[in-house]
């Protein structure tokens, strides 16, 4: 049931995105056109079991002839420059028995237009030896040169499972994660027992002759052109209209930053399309205060994503009591309420949006003010004015240690230290009583410190002079 359905897919699959890959249709052209060099990596199973008999032929005979079929469909279609194409075979070189788990080689290296040369050296390639899946994944690794754009793929073709105890497994992932490639595709040509090629990489089960064919095209299909998809922000009653903030699109399996995008909503009132590559799996980071997230994100070759990820959020404003244009450099941290963690640091006469719920403000005036639990909701804008502070200027005449104070009922909480070299300082005050002490720097004896009290009034300015 399961191998017709797999059949039946990738047919309306195929006929859907109107790629018909037939040597007779020399006009076809593709949907997309590929802008990011594309390297695809063919490796081709020529272990003994492949002389075995299978619907119309032995599976060696079928998988040449299909392959090579491909092969020309490529290169009928002139539009695709941005490709190169390689052939890596294992089993081919030594016969059984003995068993040679090295026998794995780069038969045809990567370039353009090469075609022909993979087509004639698959004419003399003859099954002799074993399966080293793993062994020749590892050695697949050398095929690709380094390159930071390209987009590196290996497809598959195998009728049997790893022989030469190696993990395929373990070593696709390792390097999967060290962006070598991305995942794999394997095609498994009737086999009956295919759970240990599932990890190696996207696992195609050809049951027959024409579903391997199908299934070939899908996957070239699938490799060569990108998607669409759209990020829905959503707001707290589930509806698209959050926009204007940077997303960030991450390969789960490298864990490199593929794409960066400042979401939009488009002229037709919609969240912007993008078009990506699909092959990847992704966790998206959308940069919302405090930032939001969704992980393995995989995108469907086709169709038109939506993705939807809740990122509600308010505004909050910071202002000076009385004053608009507030000059001062006077900055506010902020946090989740009830955590330590900081957010953003917000300068006063600005509005800045956050995920709606409460937060914890510490302004960083003297003294600091702590203001917990403010509440930011839904498309609103929630306003923190504070009094406006007024200057305190210490002018000693010579240097001293010194502090200030802010009398606190009977309690006295400090402020901040002066600096022990300055004759004379100014600070940025809260308005409040404070209480200055001080003693100077060449002073042996503590009964010569000095006590003032002073009050600070908003938009005011003092002096406090120590001789």
């Amino acid at each position: 049931m399961l191998s017709k359905y797999i059949k039946l897919s990738a047919i309306l699959f195929f006929l859907s995105v109107s790629f018909i890959f037939a040597q007779q249709k020399k006009d076809i052209k593709p949907p997309l056109k590929i802008n990011q060099l594309t390297r695809i990596l063919f490796i081709f199973d020529a272990s003994y079991s492949m002389n075995g008999m299978w619907q119309s032929d032995t599976k060696i005979a079928i998988a040449k002839k299909l392959l090579g079929e491909l092969l020309d469909s490529l290169k009928q279609i002139e539009s695709y420059e941005n490709i190169e194409v390689a052939l890596r075979v294992y089993g081919h070189q030594k016969p059984v028995p003995p068993q040679d788990c090295d026998d794995t080689r780069l038969e045809i290296s990567f370039s353009k237009k090469n075609y022909d040369r993979i087509k004639n050296k698959l004419k003399t390639i003859v099954p002799k030896g074993t399966t080293p899946i793993a062994q020749t994944l590892m050695a697949a690794a050398g095929d690709f040169t380094p390159c930071q754009e390209c987009r590196n793929v290996i497809i598959l073709i195998t009728d049997g499972l790893e022989e030469c105890k190696g993990d395929p497994c373990a070593v696709s992932q390792e390097l999967q994660k060290k962006g070598i490639f991305l995942k794999p595709f394997v095609i498994g040509i009737g086999l009956k027992d295919k759970s240990s090629l599932d990890c190696v990489g996207s696992y195609f089960d050809a049951e027959d002759e024409e579903t391997f064919k199908s299934i070939l095209n899908v996957i070239i299909t699938q490799v060569l052109n990108t998607t669409t998809a759209q990020v829905n922000l959503l707001d707290i009653h589930g509806k698209p209209t959050e926009t204007d903030v940077n997303m960030t699109f991450y390969d789960i399996n490298t864990g490199n930053a593929k794409y960066n995008f400042i979401h939009t909503i488009n002229y037709r009132g919609n969240p912007d399309t993008l078009r990506i590559d699909h092959l990847p799996m992704y966790k998206i980071f959308v940069h919302t205060i405090p930032p939001v997230s969704k992980d393995s994100v995989k995108l469907t070759q086709g169709i038109h994503n939506i993705i939807g990820i809740d990122a509600p959020q308010g505004y909050l404003t910071l202002r000076v009591q009385g004053l608009n244009d507030y000059k001062q450099v006077l900055q506010c941290i902020v946090r989740k309420a009830g955590e330590m963690a900081t957010l953003n640091v917000q300068g006063f006469n600005q509005t800045v949006k956050y995920i709606v719920g409460k937060y914890d403000l510490e302004v960083l005036c003297l003294p600091r003010l702590i203001i917990k639990d403010v509440k930011i909701s839904q498309s609103t804008t929630t306003t923190v004015d504070i009094p406006q502070p007024g200057i305190a200027t210490v002018i000693m005449r010579t240097p001293g240690i010194a502090n200030i104070f802010l009398l606190d009922k009977k309690e006295l909480k400090f402020v901040c230290n002066i600096n022990p070299t300055a004759t004379q300082e100014s600070f940025l005050l809260e308005p409040g009583n404070y209480k200055l002490v001080y003693r100077a720097r060449n002073s042996k004896e503590v009964i010569n410190t000095i006590e003032k009290i002073f009050k600070v009034e908003a938009g005011s300015s003092i002096n406090i002079n120590i001789f």
